[in-house]
């Protein structure tokens, strides 16, 4: 499975090219919506990304172990990629994955629900 397929990686790249110019232009930063969801299939990890650098791997995102305290960060996408799970399982894309929440809305819900996957579900059903 492609992880970054271009189409994804170009709307990381605008999120990333107006975070820069907010902050070039001393200007509030922008709250992008996430692009990119991808997880373990075999467990809880999952990482939602806004953003990617000009070096075209370290993501800007929400990141959830599964250790119930999702963080924002930078994550490299070789690293998620050559993680090897049971049964010749590697980590996936979610194909399926969109929104229209912002990244600190889903930060905070993230947070206060401990875990990615619980924000996914209450940001459904209160229908924000």
């Amino acid at each position: 499975m492609i992880l970054l397929p271009d189409k994804i990686r170009v709307a990381l790249a605008v999120n990333a090219a107006r975070h820069m110019a907010a902050q070039r232009d001393d200007r509030p930063e922008p709250d992008p919506v996430p692009v990119l969801k991808l997880f373990n299939p075999c467990g809880s990890a999952t990482w939602l990304a806004s953003e990617i650098d000009e070096d075209g791997d370290t993501l800007f995102g929400l990141a959830d172990l599964g250790f119930g305290c999702p963080e924002t960060g930078y994550f490299s996408l070789t690293e998620i990629a050559s993680v090897r799970l049971p049964f010749g399982l590697r980590i996936e894309r979610d194909l399926d994955f969109t929104s229209s929440h912002p990244m600190s809305l889903w930060a905070q819900t993230a947070r206060n629900l401990g875990s990615i996957s619980q924000a996914e579900i209450a940001l459904r059903l209160i229908g924000l």
